[in-house]
């Protein structure tokens, strides 16, 4: 192990040196990361759930600058149309296409997986970035808890209708936005909905981000050698409108350090643009390195943890298996 890397694992053991902007900038420093090429993702589709705001606005408008067609997924089409005019206005033509869903409707996923398979003859990135925190426990329109609804069944049902487009690309990426809150929790495999215990919004909302992650890496698993790659990461602690909303007292604390949302967004960005990054599937990154999946021995899932999580949420989903264990 070199210097820079002993320097790097410092940060990450910190924590808060690690997650702030404090270390997305020393990492920028010590690696030398370069600047993303203006053309370098010309002639490729991205598509992007929660795109109007935060991390997902962020990434959204570094891809654009980089040349991407970008398939703008979110549940209301006014804001939308916003994001698409003025990416048209910054870029002064229209790759921009509007495709509204709700992440928490197994029937709203599927017609947007019907619209972009309708419409698109290819899609080389699908970065998985809506989310949402509910202060209160609500059942979504399918039956299912709405955090593990937003965060977890509806984008695996959208992964799973659009793996044949990623597959029929070249070396197809799939990018999951998690939380480091999920280093926090442990995954309950009998209560996935909070059916036996007081509701908690930040633990639901860590806890489905602990599975979304569980689930990247066992899609990574599953594809390997297919050609299509999936990988999670996390932002750190990002200056966005749901910190704000959601933990005010932690954002009025950690303010003054907290990344912007395009550092927040930088990894997922390099994840979906950079060639080396093809090599990578099943991991788990943050500034652009891979990371431990667990933190504390009590909330690490075993492989048979990871299957069963993989088989409850294919049946929550209501789909075929799209990638069956080998």
């Amino acid at each position: 192990m070199d210097l820079l890397d002993l320097v790097d694992d410092a940060l990450e053991v910190s924590v808060v040196g690690s997650f702030t902007s404090v270390g997305f900038a020393v990492r920028r420093a010590l690696y030398g990361w370069p600047k993303p090429t203006p053309e370098s993702m010309r002639g490729r589709t991205v598509a992007i759930t929660g795109p109007t705001s935060g991390l997902g606005r962020a990434a959204t408008d570094a891809l654009a600058a980089m040349g991407a067609r970008i398939l703008l997924i979110g549940r209301s089409e006014e804001r939308l149309r916003e994001v698409r005019d003025a990416l048209v206005l910054a870029h002064g033509e229209d790759r921009f296409a509007i495709v509204v869903a709700d992440m928490g409707s197994l029937a709203s996923v599927g017609a947007a997986v019907s619209q972009i398979l309708e419409t698109e003859s290819r899609l080389d990135v699908l970065i998985d970035n809506a989310g949402a925190i509910y202060p209160e426990r609500i059942v979504g329109p399918d039956g299912v808890e709405a955090t593990l609804a937003v965060l977890v069944v509806g984008p695996f049902a959208l992964i799973a209708g659009l793996l044949p487009l990623l597959r029929a690309g070249d070396r197809g990426r799939v990018i999951s936005v998690t939380s480091g809150g999920m280093y926090t929790q442990a995954v309950r495999l009998d209560d996935l909905e909070w059916n036996s215990e007081p509701f908690s919004g930040p633990r639901a909302y860590a806890r489905a981000k602990r599975i979304q992650t569980a689930l990247a890496r066992e899609w990574g698993r599953r594809l390997r050698g297919s050609g299509v790659t999936v990988n999670a990461m996390h932002p750190g602690w990002a200056d966005t409108p749901g910190l704000a909303e959601q933990l005010p007292g932690f954002y009025r604390l950690m303010k003054p350090i907290l990344r912007t949302p395009a550092e927040g967004a930088d990894t997922a960005v390099w994840l979906a643009s950079d060639p080396a990054a093809a090599e990578f599937t099943g991991r788990l990154f943050l500034d652009r390195r891979p990371r431990p999946f667990d933190r504390v021995p009590s909330t690490r899932l075993a492989a048979v943890d990871r299957r069963f999580l993989w088989n409850r949420v294919v049946e929550l989903a209501g789909v075929a298996d799209p990638a069956p264990d080998r």
